[in-house]
């Protein structure tokens, strides 16, 4: 009878304890505030329709070229395809100027929990920076943050590739 009831109520603690446990990444994405150096957003691009772009589910994963507002300079902006990561999408945006990157904008990045804010907060002005000062694709990971460094360097690319 004894060996029943500590059974019983040794059981019901592991129930409770595995039910009761909230892991980091439950709960729905959250917004991550603009980082630093250079421009940083999590908000993605609009597709221009429904159903647009090489993604299936209607998403936009090519980018295309846009003059930027200034028509009498040769500056533009080209958007980065969407890479998916398995911590989620990364997408980047250039801004050029005849022909050199003046600027990066981070459209999407992960940041669907405070792990991921952290590592982004620090990783993503090193690859700003990196992005501008080697004016191409040809960057250094950041360690600790090699899922995203990688996602951004393919968005990168391909955004260099739409710019040629």
């Amino acid at each position: 009878m004894k060996r029943i009831v500590f059974w019983f109520l040794g059981t019901a603690s592991v129930v409770v304890l595995l039910f009761g446990y909230h892991t980091s990444t439950s709960g729905p994405q959250a917004v991550a505030p603009p980082i630093g150096s250079g421009s940083v957003s999590s908000t993605p691009t609009p597709s221009p329709a429904a159903g647009a772009g090489s993604g299936g589910d209607g998403t936009d994963t090519g980018g295309t070229p846009s003059p930027s507002a200034t028509p009498s300079s040769s500056s533009s902006t080209v958007t980065g395809d969407v890479a998916s990561t398995q911590w989620g999408p990364v997408q980047v945006q250039l801004t050029l100027q005849s022909g050199k990157i003046t600027d990066v904008s981070v459209l999407q990045y992960p940041n669907g929990n405070h792990r991921d804010a952290e590592i982004n907060d620090y990783a993503l002005p090193i690859l700003i920076d990196e992005t501008k000062q080697a004016q191409s694709a040809q960057i250094d990971m950041v360690s600790g943050a090699t899922v995203t460094s990688d996602g951004y360097i393919r968005s990168l690319q391909s955004a260099l590739d739409q710019a040629k």
